[in-house]
């Protein structure tokens, strides 16, 4: 049976994306092309990132595929059901099946929008046996990981065994998709051919916001030697100059990275490398073996300036750490960016101005701020359920349209997040036109209450 796996993300769409260039290719499609290619099962995947909508559908259906599977997120579900309705048209007799963190919490929505079959949690031994199934004949019922409409009725079955010993998955299969692209983009906006890889699955920390629903609150971690061959891999056979680390604790085990550390200096290794990690888990030490590894770059999340805050999210960590290893990243050479979230339930006025002076506190290299939104199957959705106050359709809208009561108005928000853009602009680059900037979104946050 003919398979294709793909994913529906159309970069000339995203015009956020065309400003900054940073595209990376899916690694949970590479991950399950590879597993099933070495199953020996006739796998096609058409990579959408770079392509028009137009020659994407083409080359689907140049491939005839008796299945489709596409991954799916926040960002691509919109698109996907879109894609979705054109391909059943025209693909009467095929099988589509999806998967990906968005579906875990919205299986019969999916299933109601058309598609055969959910996989929900890690995809590969699910995808494996699911299409050994459909070949087959067999029992769907006894496929763990997956959800289907049976009699009208949303059939769930059990939940999969995660898996254990992730050196036993073959490398992502890079390949399959256009990747020379990808390289290319960041070697002409970024200087260098880069490139992501994951060392992790699972997170054993329980902020509230944060979505676990793809690999569960675990903590499963690829052997140092593993990913020092995926790096020397990537390198000779890609010409990789830089790597993403997109695991979400990047030092979370101090002895792993000790023998990653040890790794790398036994085959000779250093390469230019980004993590997110935390806070309390930094010190000198680790902050030592990162930049003697490649590392320029880290991120440390405090996502409030504000201790309260900072505790209802369940984070875990004291603002004064966070300060600290910021301060301390920068000091030995490496960038520091940070993350921030505003309007997260209970915030107030006086918690905002807090941020803004743990930012200038801080000074971070880099900043992200967003508005806070709730997950569907996260602690903070569970919290604000009740209050939420628009809900638009499934259909045509993600989580981040969702909006709960809170104290001010999205206008008060948006100039909230203004203020403390601008006011980290003007405190980092000593620019007046940015402390202008900033001054006059706070009086607009006032207005706007």
């Amino acid at each position: 049976m003919k398979i294709v796996l793909t994913h529906a993300y159309f970069i000339q769409k995203d015009v956020k994306e065309q400003k900054i260039m940073r595209p990376y290719p899916t690694l949970g499609l590479l991950y399950i092309s590879a597993f099933l290619k070495e199953q020996q099962k006739n796998v096609t995947l058409v990579d959408s990132t770079f392509s028009t909508i137009s020659d994407w559908r083409k080359q689907v259906l140049t491939e005839q595929p008796g299945i489709v599977a596409f991954y799916t997120n926040l960002m691509t579900k919109v698109e996907v059901l879109r894609q979705l309705q054109f391909l059943k048209s025209v693909l009467p007799h095929t099988t589509f099946i999806v998967g990906g963190p968005d579906v875990t919490y919205n299986k019969e929505n999916y299933l109601d929008a058309g598609f055969d079959f959910v996989v929900f949690g890690e995809g590969e031994q699910t995808m494996l046996e699911l299409v050994e199934t459909l070949e087959s004949k067999g029992n769907l019922s006894d496929v763990p990981g997956i959800s289907f409409m049976k009699d009208g009725k949303l059939q769930e079955n059990e939940a999969r065994v995660k898996i254990k010993e992730l050196p036993s998955l073959p490398f992502p299969d890079r390949g399959a998709i256009p990747f020379e692209k990808y390289l290319d983009v960041w070697q002409e906006y970024h200087g260098k051919r880069t490139a992501n890889i994951s060392t992790q699955r699972g997170c054993p920390y329980t902020c509230k916001w944060c979505s676990t629903a793809v690999y569960g609150q675990s903590y499963r971690r690829n052997d140092p030697a593993r990913v020092v061959a995926e790096i020397l891999h990537l390198k000779e056979d890609f010409g990789v100059e830089a790597l993403w680390f997109v695991d979400d604790v990047f030092t979370v085990s101090h002895k792993w990275l000790a023998n990653l550390h040890a790794e790398f200096k036994k085959h000779d290794l250093t390469i230019a490398f980004e993590i997110i990690t935390r806070a309390e888990r930094l010190n000198e030490a680790v902050l030592q073996q990162l930049k003697e590894m490649g590392c320029f770059r880290i991120w440390i999340g405090a996502e409030s300036g504000s201790q309260r805050i900072i505790d209802k999210m369940d984070r875990r960590v004291k603002l004064e750490t966070v300060q600290e290893m910021m301060q301390l990243t920068q000091k030995m050479g490496m960038e520091a960016g940070t993350f921030i979230m505003v309007g997260y339930p209970g915030e107030t006025h006086d918690d905002i101005k807090a941020t803004m002076d743990h930012i200038e506190g801080c000074n971070p290299d880099l900043l992200t701020i967003t508005r806070a939104y709730p997950i569907k199957g996260t602690a903070l959705y569970t919290e604000i359920e009740n209050e939420i106050t628009v809900k638009p359709d499934w259909n045509s809208s993600t989580d981040r349209d969702i909006r709960f009561k809170l104290p001010y108005s999205d206008a008060y928000y948006e100039n909230a997040i203004r203020y403390l853009v601008n006011g980290w602009q003007a405190h980092k680059n000593k620019s007046l036109k940015n402390k202008v900037k900033s001054k006059v979104a706070y009086q607009m946050m006032r207005v706007g209450r």
